[in-house]
């Protein structure tokens, strides 16, 4: 049980990436057949990798694999690199916790309004509602990845000074 926790995105992403090869290839399969296309399936494709850019951010944020400029930080002595990390570390999570509560935001004003999905006539808020929780997700596999660097534990680890 502790690898769903572990690596709960993983495996988000995996299922999502299967079904979409999978609805893709029957797209395709059904196109060259029939001359006919499922075009609801751009919908769902389209929200498919939504939702695999922020669960992959999570993973990427607990690998420490994000995106980094580390133009400031390589300038700077080496006493403070810890402070410059700590700060960079609160600017992220805070960017992150705004994009969970602008996500919120929306999937609350989609589930108010009734509005409905182009292709299929879903509620729209069906789409939006894990990028809220993925954005948490983040948060928390980010949190764990800095504190694997303060530890010493990590692969881009902050000497002692």
């Amino acid at each position: 049980m502790g690898f769903l926790l572990r690596d709960a995105e993983k495996i988000i992403c995996a299922v999502i990436f299967l079904g979409m090869t999978a609805l893709g290839f029957a797209n395709v399969v059904v196109r060259y057949g029939t001359n006919l296309s499922l075009a609801a399936t751009e919908e769902l494709l389209t929200n498919g990798f939504l939702l695999l850019t922020v669960f992959g951010g999570a993973i990427a944020a607990r690998r420490g694999e994000h995106l980094a400029v580390t133009l400031v930080h390589d300038a700077l002595p080496r006493a403070l690199w810890k402070p410059l990390f700590l700060m960079s570390v609160l600017l992220t999570v805070g960017l992150l916790a705004l994009s969970a509560w602008f996500s919120w935001q929306a999937l609350t004003n989609l589930y108010g309004n009734g509005m409905r999905s182009y292709a299929l006539g879903l509620p729209a808020w069906y789409y939006q509602a894990a990028l809220p929780f993925g954005f948490a997700l983040i948060i928390v596999r980010y949190i764990q990845h800095a504190l694997e660097v303060l530890k010493g534990r990590a692969k881009d680890e902050i000497p002692d000074v």
